[in-house]
């Protein structure tokens, strides 16, 4: 292996294509061949609740999520907050965390952890109120 690899994020898939979640979840970690680092790309198109009014944490992980484009509303714990691009967002294992799209721009944000090489996220469900400005499902 090559001591580096460049990936186009579009190449990865998404694994919510054909799904009912509104916007895209693209791991370019394999892709990469990281072994250290898990990065994701996630797009939530305006208006929408990506994680569909649910939350989840991490048992381990530490996460940054870096706000590319777009403004965020962003859920931590029991803080809400509204995150404008360019900016980064660290969560601590175990705060439970979520985000959605109440704008009328997309959002792009990565999500950059450390690669664990398992599953290490509890989804939480019902974590706050749907958003009466953010869609549930696909438009």
């Amino acid at each position: 292996m090559a001591d580096y690899k460049i990936v186009n994020a579009d190449d990865a898939q998404d694994h919510y294509a054909g799904s009912d979640v509104p916007g895209e979840f693209r791991r370019l970690t394999d892709l990469l061949g990281a072994e250290q680092v898990a990065v994701t790309l996630i797009r939530v198109p305006p208006h929408s609740d990506f994680e569909q009014g649910t939350g989840h944490y991490h048992d381990e992980i530490e996460e940054i999520y870096i706000v590319a484009r777009g403004t965020l509303t962003f859920r931590a714990g029991d803080d809400v907050h509204r995150v404008s691009a360019p900016a980064a967002v660290r969560v601590a294992p175990k705060t439970p965390r979520s985000h959605r799209n109440e704008g009328d721009e997309p959002v792009e944000i990565w999500a950059i952890s450390k690669q664990l090489g398992r599953q290490d996220a509890t989804k939480i469900d019902d974590f706050w109120e749907a958003s009466p400005d953010a869609a549930q499902n696909r438009g």
